[in-house]
This record gives structure tokens, sequence and C-alpha cells, in this order.
């Protein structure tokens, strides 16, 4: 598959760059995402997963409606919240017998953060969940990384300020450039090469914060502004009686604030790649996306 991906631009929606959303008692966006896959023959048995509705809570963003409409087939869908907690991913499969030139997925979504920015919250067990401490493919540490880690490391720091010099150090570290790497670059690659996209600066910032004992987990969102998918890290921090999970954007080094959509938290990419699937039939095929978040209202 090639894959094609552009920014709609439609009406209807607020300049956020003039909005001080931080500051403001609710706001409400709008995600309008597709995925097309064209076929230069008819194909059959279908098979899709896609992780791209918002959860239907994490901290103060709350999903008040949406729609995933499939064309060109006809299909089967179904969907599950993987996780156990409010802030959950969805996970939809959709499953057709043939497509005969196409099939789109369409989703329409509107959320909502109202209150005080709370942050993402879980149990008290999260601590101990293996999830948030394993090392997988993509973020398995190499020698340089463990060397790295070792460097940044500090004693009795608070993880939330150690999770914010890892966020700027691999900011420091890397430069930002699209098509020197894939979905299955590893955080070891990505730093030999000192180039890469938001996926590795959170797969890189990943394999520091478990190298240092930190519990922390890959997130797949939306930044607004940009023309698509966007990646970043929380690390899940001791709150009393619950855990919080704190943001921080490596590619940008900040917190991630109001400007950011979750929809989904793994440990890494491969959790939450926002579409994946199968099918039988040519080889030769093409993907391609849209995708357009904005503000619709402020107060």
């Amino acid at each position: 598959m090639t894959l094609t991906a552009g920014v709609t631009t439609r009406p209807g929606l607020l300049d956020h760059r003039a909005l001080d959303l931080e500051g403001a008692a609710r706001v409400t966006y709008r995600l309008e995402q597709t995925f097309r896959y064209d076929y230069t023959e008819p194909v059959t048995s279908v098979r899709q997963r896609l992780v791209i509705v918002p959860p239907a809570r994490h901290g103060d963003a709350t999903l008040v409606h949406h729609s995933l409409d499939v064309l060109g087939a006809v299909s089967r869908k179904t969907i599950r919240h993987h996780g156990g907690s409010s802030d959950s991913s969805s996970v939809v499969r959709v499953s057709a017998d043939r497509v005969e030139e196409f099939i789109e997925f369409r989703l329409t979504a509107h959320v909502e953060r109202a209150g005080d920015r709370r942050l993402a919250e879980l149990p008290s067990k999260a601590l101990r969940d293996a999830r948030w401490r394993q090392l997988t493919r993509l973020t398995t540490p190499d020698a340089a990384l463990h060397d790295w880690a070792a460097e940044l490391h500090r004693d009795g720091e608070r993880p939330e300020d150690t999770a914010q010099r890892i966020c700027s150090a691999v900011h420091a570290r890397m430069t930002y450039e699209f098509g020197i790497t894939g979905t299955s670059t590893t955080a070891a690659q990505a730093l030999a090469g000192g180039r890469g996209v938001c996926q590795d600066y959170a797969h890189i910032a990943l394999a520091l914060c478990h190298e240092l004992g930190l519990p922390a987990r890959y997130v797949s969102g939306h930044l607004l502004g940009q023309g698509g998918t966007h990646a970043w890290f929380e690390v899940l921090v001791d709150a009393g009686d619950r855990v919080v999970a704190i943001p921080f954007d490596p590619c940008n080094d900040r917190r991630a604030g109001r400007g950011y959509l979750t929809i989904a938290t793994g440990r890494d990419y491969a959790d939450v790649a926002p579409t994946a699937g199968t099918y039988e039939g040519p080889l030769s095929g093409q993907l391609s996306s849209t995708r357009r978040l904005g503000v619709v209202s402020l107060a």
C-alpha cells in the first residue's frame, strides 16, 4: 500500500490560535477523519482494525457524540473498549466479504472539555500494571539509551520532574524529519539516526522512562493545527488514592494541554495504530487519509 494524506479545510471552526484554550471553562472540538483504501481489482475477506474513536473520557475530555460510517462495501462493524477504565481505547473492527473498488471509513466526533482541567486518572493498581513498565520491540533500549538514562538519573527526584527532563532531553537530541523513519523503527534506531517524527520521540522517551523505573505509556491523538495524527507520552504518578497520567510532548518540548486530543493509549505505536488490516486479492492498492480537528465553541 502507498499512503497519501491531506487536511480538509471547511468553514465553521474557530481560529484556535486566537483562543485562550487553557483558561476557558468549556471547549468543544470537532474531529473529522477518513481512511480510504482503493483497489485496482475486487478484493475479498477484508478485515480492518481502527483505533480512531476518542475514549469516552480522558481527564477533562468527554466524548459527546461520534459516528463512524463505512462506504463502498456491505460491512459488519463492532466496537470494543480495551483497558477497563473510562479512558480505555476504543477499537473498531470492520469486516466485508467483498470490496469492488474501495472501502472508506469516515469518522465524525465531538469532544468537550469542561471543568478544572483534570488529568486522566487510573486506579492505584495501575502503578503495578506491568504494561506500563514493559519493554516492547519498539522501546527496548540499546547501550546508548541505557547510558543516556544513567546520565539523566537523579536520586530523589519527583517522577513528573524526571519526565519533564526526559521530554526536554529528547527534544534537544532529535531533529524532526518526515520520511526518515517508519512505523517499525525502534527507539534505538531512531536515536542512532538522530532524526524522526513524533512517534519516534515518544518511543525514545518511553525507553528512557522505563530505564529509570517510571511507569509510562504511549499516547496517540491529534494536535490542533497539525495535519496528521500526533504522538506523545504520559507518565503515571502516585496521587494518593489514585494515579494520574501527566502528558508530555517531546516533539514540542512541553506538557500536552488543551490543544491536544487523546485517541488511545498503549505500550507503543503498535498497540494503537490508527488503521491496520488484511484482505485477499492483488497486492497493489492505495491508502489515503484526511483529518480535520478544530474548535467549534468556547466559553
